[in-house]
């Protein structure tokens, strides 16, 4: 008789949620899914797959969804964080008195909260207490949840501050076709995997206005570079931005028709207003609250972002998304190779003291 595995619960219902779900399921483990809406959680236990969010993926019969939050996590060796960013704090709120003392703590979602300003890392620390840190985990990297449904080779990377933590979910998820790294930089993979969606937004717009892949190409670039200002001014690690939280998850969102930001780019940029263009997508569209999110961070660690300052004029202050382009492109000149050789001398210096 083989082993039992203990389950894992997974909160939220999204596709996300669903194809972890479907890849731990692979593995064996027994897997509970907490979903928000009773109709949500009775199709997909009737229909065998999650048709509003990730239909076509069969869900095998060891995931179970359930509205009960506090069974979901009771016995559970994980619990994995599947809502959406500005949904974190509230659920890790109501989940907090039934999660296992010894669970493994894990963050699925990729935002910042946006009238804290805080990474959700800072959001667990200030609900859950300092000292239960040690146990929280950020999963991030270039992973549609359509692709990992299927078992199509990705790769991905946990963070953790505590190095045992994360290797406990880099085993958890690992399989041959999920490839698994581990980070100790946390605020560095997390705001990776956050604020590449604001540069996936404006990429949209520029597929949306005509423009090629030069157009987009700039925008990557450029959008990597101040990505790694502002994580250099909140203590991230510049080197991050070089892997999977980094420069892989702002490739796969900025190009891909799987990416909701990219889709409500296009829209955007084809003359859509933005509500027209979020109601298009279907989803959430994390980009739009982390856009308000990193312009005020800009403005408070004093980072140039200048594609993030004009993708909050064209969201928010109504400036034509070709009106931006042309702020962009008429700024003063600049060098490109100082500006990095400048953040890697700044990070050397505040490790070596």
């Amino acid at each position: 008789m083989g082993v039992v595995k203990q389950k894992v619960a997974i909160l939220g219902a999204g596709s996300w949620a669903t194809a972890l779900a479907v890849l731990l399921a692979g593995k064996g483990t027994p897997v509970e899914i907490w979903s928000r809406r009773a109709d949500l959680a009775a199709r997909i236990n009737a229909e065998g797959q999650n048709s509003r969010y990730l239909p076509g993926v069969p869900i095998p019969p060891n995931v179970r969804v359930t509205t009960d939050l506090s069974g979901a996590v009771k016995n559970s060796r994980a619990v994995i964080f599947c809502v959406p960013s500005h949904a974190f704090r509230e659920v890790l709120r109501a989940s907090l008195p039934h999660l296992p003392a010894r669970a493994l703590l894990i963050n699925a979602a990729k935002g910042i909260e946006e009238d804290s300003l805080l990474t959700l890392s800072r959001v667990f620390a200030a609900e859950a207490g300092e000292e239960q840190t040690c146990r929280y985990v950020v999963l991030s990297g270039p992973s549609h949840a359509e692709e990992v449904g299927r078992g199509i080779p990705t790769a991905v990377v946990v963070a953790g501050r505590d190095m045992a933590a994360a290797e406990a979910a880099q085993d958890l998820f690992m399989t041959g076709n999920f490839r698994v790294y581990t980070n100790p930089d946390v605020t560095g993979v997390e705001l990776g995997g956050a604020l590449k969606n604001i540069i996936a937004l404006g990429t949209g717009i520029a597929d949306g206005l005509g423009f090629g892949d030069n157009t987009k190409a700039a925008l990557m670039t450029r959008g990597l570079a101040e990505i790694t200002r502002l994580g250099l001014a909140m203590g991230a690690n510049p080197l991050t931005f070089a892997g999977l939280a980094g420069v892989g998850d702002l490739i796969v969102t900025c190009t891909s028709m799987h990416s909701r930001n990219r889709r409500a780019g296009i829209e955007i940029g084809r003359g859509k207003s933005l509500s027209e263009a979020v109601a298009s997508v279907q989803m959430v569209v994390e980009g739009v609250r982390t856009t308000r999110a990193a312009y005020r961070l800009a403005i408070r660690y004093r980072v140039e972002m200048p594609i993030t300052e004009q993708m909050y004029r064209v969201l928010f202050e109504k400036v034509s998304p070709r009106e931006a382009v042309v702020n962009l492109m008429s700024r003063g000149r600049r060098r490109e190779m100082e500006e990095v050789a400048l953040a890697a001398a700044l990070w050397r210096e505040k490790t070596w003291k």
